[in-house]
């Protein structure tokens, strides 16, 4: 059993109002908090099933819904757009605030960072910006790019900004930043088959109004000043030493180069002098594992790497 609850706070933007999903064990004392950054054009609650998992287990967890996802939506913008300016900063600082007011309610509790996709390259950002306030990260569907990579995309952004404006849609620059990922799942039935390789998943998510929806370029740009930031070795050791981080995909998600871009990202951290850096590759799957069909193993993998650090 858990107590299932929503609530708002303000966000370090200064204008709009960031939801909150909170899940709480009951009966029993909590043992830990779990706090989850979603990915790109999803939302918190999508992450439910995992959540009640955790609360079976006796965690605590909460998920917000980032500037312009789900419930958090910036007046006069459209979704999936962070804000008119420093959207990244703001959206890792407004993670910083859920961890803060998380904390206080439950005071002394092990404090955990779980982030998916781009909430995984918010979580980086975090770990580089707020050293030392947690107990452990789970960084899923993550990946690398090079300096270069980021410099080619940050041109094609900047040139259709330009030509469209921040808040606006571009083919080119989507079909640059996630058009790539379905090549290789030809002939591919969706432009999401990279998502999962279950089909039920992935019309679930197509299904989703609140999930998949058109990239704006300030989203984009944003994104490339974040990686170019998170795989600053300068940046990089910055980060705590001794903070345990486990970084989980699957060996078929391109957003992690097929496990390559993962490897790579785990190398970095060492590289930075972290002590405690384990990855697992889950053979066969995509980029959402949790929702895959063997999504058990997942969670029990999490609920086993989290249960050693308590």
């Amino acid at each position: 059993m858990e107590i299932v609850s929503e609530f708002y706070f303000p966000s370090s933007d200064g204008k709009t109002l960031i939801h909150v999903n909170q899940w709480t064990p009951v009966p029993g004392e909590v043992r830990g908090v779990v706090q989850i950054a979603h990915g790109v054009a999803e939302y918190g609650k999508r992450y439910e099933p995992f959540a009640r998992f955790l609360c079976a287990h006796g965690f605590a967890v909460v998920a917000n819904d980032h500037l312009g996802h789900g419930q958090s939506q910036i007046e006069g913008r459209p979704m999936v757009y962070l804000g008119d300016k420093d959207g990244w900063q703001h959206v890792v600082d407004d993670i910083e605030t859920l961890r803060r007011r998380t904390a206080k309610t439950f005071l002394d509790k092990p404090y955990f960072l779980f982030g998916h996709s781009m909430g995984s390259f918010l979580s980086r950002t975090h770990l580089i910006r707020y050293p030392g306030v947690l107990d452990g990260c789970v960084l899923c569907g993550t990946g690398h790019m090079s300096p270069a990579m980021i410099a080619g995309g940050k041109l094609i952004a900047d040139r259709e900004i330009r030509r469209l404006g921040k808040a606006a849609f571009s083919v080119r620059a989507d079909d640059l930043a996630f058009g790539t990922y379905n090549r290789a799942f030809a002939p591919a039935r969706t432009k999401f088959d990279w998502v999962s390789a279950s089909e039920a998943n992935v019309d679930a998510y197509i299904a989703d109004p609140l999930c998949g929806g058109n990239t704006t370029l300030g989203l984009f740009r944003d994104m490339l000043d974040g990686l170019t930031f998170i795989t600053r070795q300068s940046n990089m050791d910055r980060m705590d030493k001794a903070l345990p981080v486990y970084f989980i995909s699957g060996d078929q998600d391109p957003v992690g180069d097929m496990g390559r871009g993962v490897q790579k990202a785990r190398d970095c951290f060492r590289k930075a002098g972290l002590t405690d850096v384990q990855m697992k590759l889950y053979h066969g799957l995509r980029h959402e594992i949790l929702n895959e069909a063997t999504h058990q193993y997942v969670y029990q993998d999490v609920l086993d790497w989290l249960e050693a650090r308590l």
